[in-house]
């Protein structure tokens, strides 16, 4: 035994050992992508440097680095830091792959869709609600009402269409509900009492509340309108998300220990400081955007304007509306759509969207847009309102202008410039307003410290913090008008920073940035990797027929039959990385705040895939060239399977002869692929 000094403590170590062996003996991380201790030092990826007092290099691997008496050892300095960082973005820079399926990257709520879809195939339909949940608490609201970016962005595109992730997540969660499998409800310790209040019940306020009562919070939402549920209830048509779905899941909610108390208004009934005074000891901000811009032409305040956010709440609230003539929808995103076609069920004789781009910048869901178009509502693209026309302060119709695309604005849509003379006048009974929303923010008037921005959303820090402590915010409120995935994914995050807030940690950027090494979106990803892969179309959503649903608002998709839950779930390509749990690339990748763009500009290596063996898989596109496999297949198994090929920036490591690994003196015995530090070398999933 020895006396050295590390990190400015002394310690008695074995003198036969390495720096790494030092300090790992005495509870000191120090990073190391090459090292085996089933093997002697290599010392070839060089994270693990360190300084040591005296030497002539500034930096030596401490893999290699043999232990003498009287050594000064700093683990942690600037220097290493740096030199560390720089040898991790080296080796990201040639790291072809997908840490995330592009699916789970898409989605803004991180939900694990490979996993599910696995799960799925193999029926696993408890387990696989239960993996949605993880990240998403409405799984039955999302699989009716979601925009789907998890579909734009599936590599399936590139064989024929995408996989149906949105049908599967409802044809589990549907289960669920009808009580097929058993309701995931725990009951967690609690935390000392603490409890939390939310503002507002839509989205945003039930995923908090979820994920917080998860956590051992008192959680007590209040909410203005007379039934919980914000947009999911007050804006979009029942025929895209019945109410009874919608109330089961706010019951699994609740049954997971969150109370919710309506008609009970911010501004009104109680302040923020009324909340804290009654023994809250957080406060969640979640009231949604509810108000709607008029059209800002003249006479549209005249009566048959109607606003679409108003239109529809009256409809969830079950006021009685009735419609007759033609009607006039002016505006081209889902609250668009969901008014032209709820005013169609509502009896208008004829109803037309009038928006002022092309139908390729239209930002609706484009399955809405199709199924709108389907059941009769009639386009006017490249058309803008200029004049509501009214005779004695009731519409008689609207007088519009022809537009043409311009250069791309803020938005990156091509900008619609008018086409002086092309007014026209259209006779219509009823115009609804669907150009935007906003937060309706007065019932904050007076709080301290809640400041507002732009578009009168409120303002708020990374971990969705306002300027007051113990305040927290997130969707429509923050975001201004966007999707129920969205606010979920708010929902959460603010759940994980309260969480900290209560326990008085300090806030986490990792828990608000996810990691991930991509292979690019559809149009950068070669298409040769997919060729040999058979198409195979896309399970088709059984629907009602147009002449029933035009009869009123009964659900327009009935859900997926198991047969074709399973033949659609078995569509799913599996990308992504398995190893993307246990990958230290990675993992030191968040670690250390490496930048995936630091050599972009550089060549990256692509290789072809082998998975010529049943029981590993070879991505040489993972590859770090440790030579961790290469020693372990030949000095502890004798076989030598594996092997170095070129040299320089060339180096690969390949089977023997360039030949399939299943055509070498591979046993498949697994030892390379458990050693492997990425997901080179994987054991395969069938």
């Amino acid at each position: 035994m020895v006396k050295v000094t590390i990190d400015t403590q002394e310690y008695m170590v074995d003198e036969s050992g390495t720096i790494l062996d030092a300090a790992r003996s005495n509870g000191i991380d120090i990073p190391t992508l090459c090292h085996d201790e089933q093997l002697e030092p290599f010392g070839s990826c060089w994270l693990c440097v360190v300084e040591v007092e005296g030497e002539r290099r500034p930096l030596v691997p401490a893999c290699a680095t043999k232990i003498r008496e009287g050594m000064v050892i700093t683990t942690k300095s600037e220097l290493i830091l740096n030199a560390r960082r720089l040898c991790l973005e080296l080796l990201l820079s040639d790291h072809y792959g997908d840490c995330l399926p592009p699916c789970q990257a898409a989605c803004p709520a991180g939900v694990r869709v490979k996993d599910y879809i696995d799960l799925i195939r193999d029926g696993k339909y408890q387990e696989a609600v239960e993996v949605i949940k993880e990240n998403n608490p409405l799984p039955a609201v999302c699989g009716r009402v979601c925009v789907r970016p998890c579909e734009l962005a599936c590599r399936r595109n590139l064989v024929d269409e995408p996989v149906a992730i949105d049908f599967l997540k409802r044809f589990v969660a549907d289960l669920e509900m009808g009580d097929s499998l058993q309701s995931t409800v725990y009951s967690p310790q609690s935390m000392d009492g603490k409890r939390v209040a939310l503002v507002g019940a839509g989205p945003a306020s039930l995923s908090c509340a979820y994920y917080l009562a998860g956590m051992g919070y008192g959680c007590t939402i209040f909410e203005a309108l007379p039934e919980a549920g914000g947009m999911l209830r007050y804006g979009i048509p029942e025929y895209r998300l019945p109410k009874d779905v919608l109330d089961k899941e706010i019951a699994s909610i609740c049954g997971h220990g969150v109370e919710i108390r309506c008609n009970t208004a911010l501004g009104r009934d109680f302040s923020i400081d009324s909340l804290m005074n009654d023994g809250f000891e957080a406060v969640f901000v979640g009231i949604g955007a509810h108000g709607s811009y008029r059209l800002g032409v003249d006479n549209d305040g005249s009566d048959g304007v109607l606003s679409a956010v108003d239109f529809l709440r009256d409809m969830g609230l079950n006021k009685e509306i009735k419609l007759k003539g033609r009607v006039a929808v002016i505006g081209g995103g889902n609250s668009a759509i969901d008014a032209a076609r709820t005013s169609l069920r509502l009896g208008a004789d004829e109803v037309m969207l009038v928006y002022r781009r092309s139908r390729a910048e239209m930002p609706a869901n484009e399955i809405e847009i199709n199924e709108a178009e389907h059941e009769g509502i009639k386009y006017h693209f490249l058309t803008a309102p200029v004049r509501v026309i009214a005779e004695n302060n009731r519409v008689q119709g609207i007088e519009c202008i022809k537009m043409e695309l311009g250069e791309p604005d803020a938005s990156g849509r091509r900008a619609p410039v008018p086409v002086q003379g092309s007014e026209f006048t259209i006779d219509v009974e009823t115009v609804i307003a669907a150009i935007g929303q906003f937060p309706e923010t007065a019932c904050l008037a007076g709080e301290q410290d809640v400041q507002l921005g732009r578009g009168k959303t409120i303002v708020v820090a990374n971990n969705m913090a306002v300027g007051r402590a113990g305040v927290f915010a997130a969707g429509d409120a923050v975001s201004g008008a966007s999707t129920a995935i969205e606010a979920i994914a708010g929902g959460k995050r603010a759940a994980l920073a309260i969480d900290q807030y209560l326990r008085g940690e300090v806030s986490s950027e990792k828990l608000l940035k996810e990691f991930n090494v991509s292979k690019g979106s559809l149009d950068e990803v070669d298409r040769g990797e997919f060729e040999g892969i058979e198409k195979q179309a896309r399970v088709k959503m059984p629907e009602l027929e147009i002449t029933e649903r035009l009869k009123g608002f009964d659900e327009v998709e009935l859900g997926l039959s198991q047969t074709d839950a399973s033949l659609e779930a078995d569509r799913c390509l599996k990308c992504g990385c398995n190893a993307v749990d246990k990958c230290y690339l990675r993992s030191y990748g968040i670690e250390y705040g490496v930048s995936l763009d630091k050599f972009k500009d550089g060549k990256v290596h692509h290789y072809l895939i082998d998975n010529s063996n049943p029981a590993i898989l070879r991505d040489p596109n993972k590859c770090i060239r440790c030579g961790r496999c290469v020693r372990i297949c030949l000095e502890i198994k004798g076989i030598g399977a594996l092997g170095f090929v070129n040299r320089g920036f060339e180096t690969t490591i390949e089977p023997t002869f360039g030949k399939p690994l299943a055509e070498t003196g591979c046993d498949s015995c697994g030892k390379c692929a458990a050693s492997c530090p990425t997901g080179a070398l994987e054991f395969s999933q069938v």
